[in-house]
């Protein structure tokens, strides 16, 4: 490709971002909070955490182990048929990790967001640098989501035809709202409570917009398209000379400016990793607006969002919910905020969660999942049915039990 240009975004958009083929596959990335319960205000050194790690060898599912800036650790698995075998993979590999880690005196904390510790950033490699440096250049909030916060992000596909495509796309960004608040779960941050339930969200909406916020409405090709033409460009990597951070250039103005250099295939494929909207599409849709959440209960979001997308008449159902409590519009800014903030104290958001509870619950045995039902009705009894959320339970203090 000799010069890259708008309509080679949108075909790499079109064919790589927004690939369809048979829905039905189900991955899952966790992200965990590290602690040393002897000295659980100091972050534990990534070296010794990534050596305890390399120790427990392979993991028996497949998953990929990677560290976020602050010594998150992060699991990311298989693409798996379905949610009951997306669970049973994850739980072996965490299992897995997690003994190891225990032998070792280490604990994982399911939190979006480290209730105590002030960030660190501990990964030197230069893209956390560059990230590092254009984050402060605005938005000081973006060392605080390097290094202190921890999401769970469900992975589900495109969908089988351009029509199923834009369909799913709509409906994964009405549910957005709901999935922030019915698994908001970091509502404490320097010891102190914020007045959000998903202050990780607040966090992130705190942060460059061109960014972080949803992708707006329409054709999703189109749309993710202009996003990625107009998100300001994180920095232009350099061989031989430190990254050039924040240049100050829109990625569809470098393009046409082709200043310091002409962008290439591989600059827009590093662009599109820094861009994090709560829905992304890289081939599959991926869904970051969740908290992490404790052992235990990581699993009933990736149940409840691969149900509502997946199955049909669940689908249909999720559809009804939003479309009454958004008056068949899309759901705006203040929607967000209002999920992260509220939860499931709003009482529209939390009509339309129960209503999505249940139509999941009653579609997971058709997808061979019936073995997740008792926990994700357990997690509505806990919560859902009582318009609560993890978050109403505390700060999360005591790292997580062994995994479900």
């Amino acid at each position: 490709m000799a010069r890259l240009s708008d309509a080679d975004v949108h075909e790499f958009v079109h064919g790589i971002c927004f690939k369809t083929g048979p829905p039905g596959r189900v991955g899952v990335e966790s992200e965990w909070l590290v602690l040393d319960p002897r000295r659980p205000r100091e972050a534990v050194p990534l070296d010794r955490l990534a050596a305890v790690v390399a120790e427990a060898g392979p993991l028996p599912a497949g998953s990929a182990i990677t560290y976020e800036p602050g010594g998150q650790l992060e699991l990311s698995s298989l693409p798996q048929d379905g949610p009951a075998a997306a669970h049973a993979a994850m739980t072996a590999d965490l299992d897995h990790v997690e003994s190891r880690l225990r032998t070792a005196g280490l604990r994982l904390r399911g939190a979006g967001l480290d209730p105590h510790r002030s960030p660190k950033r501990q990964l030197t490699l230069p893209r956390y640098l560059a990230m590092e440096r254009y984050f402060d250049g605005g938005w000081p909030s973006g060392r605080t989501m390097m290094c202190c916060t921890a999401s769970l992000q469900v992975c589900l596909d495109i969908g089988a035809t351009p029509a199923d495509a834009e369909r799913r796309w709509r409906l994964v960004h009405r549910l957005g709202p709901l999935l922030v608040a019915a698994f908001a779960n970091s509502p404490t941050w320097r010891d102190r409570p914020t007045g959000w339930r998903s202050t990780r969200w607040a966090i992130w909406a705190a942060m460059d917009s061109s960014r972080t916020r949803p992708v707006p409405a329409g054709d999703p090709v189109e749309a993710w398209t202009r996003y990625v033409l107009d998100a300001r460009l994180m920095t232009i990597r350099r061989d031989d000379l430190p990254w050039l951070s924040d240049p100050g250039l829109r990625f569809g103005e470098w393009l046409r400016a082709g200043d310091p250099r002409r962008p290439t295939l591989d600059d827009l494929e590093y662009h599109l990793t820094t861009l994090f909207p709560p829905v992304r599409p890289r081939g599959w849709l991926e869904l970051r607006m969740i908290d992490a959440l404790p052992q235990r209960w990581w699993p009933v979001p990736v149940a409840v969002a691969a149900a509502l997308v997946d199955h049909p008449k669940a689908s249909e159902a999720a559809f009804a919910a939003t479309d009454e409590l958004w008056h068949g519009a899309e759901p705006g800014p203040e929607a967000w905020l209002a999920a992260a903030r509220d939860a499931l104290t709003d009482p529209g958001i939390a009509t339309a969660v129960r209503d999505c509870f249940a139509a999941a619950a009653a579609a997971l045995p058709d997808q061979g999942a019936a073995e997740l039902v008792p926990l994700v009705d357990a997690y509505r009894e806990r919560y859902v049915e009582r318009g609560r959320c993890p978050a109403d339970d505390g700060p999360g203090d005591q790292p997580s039990g062994g995994a479900t």
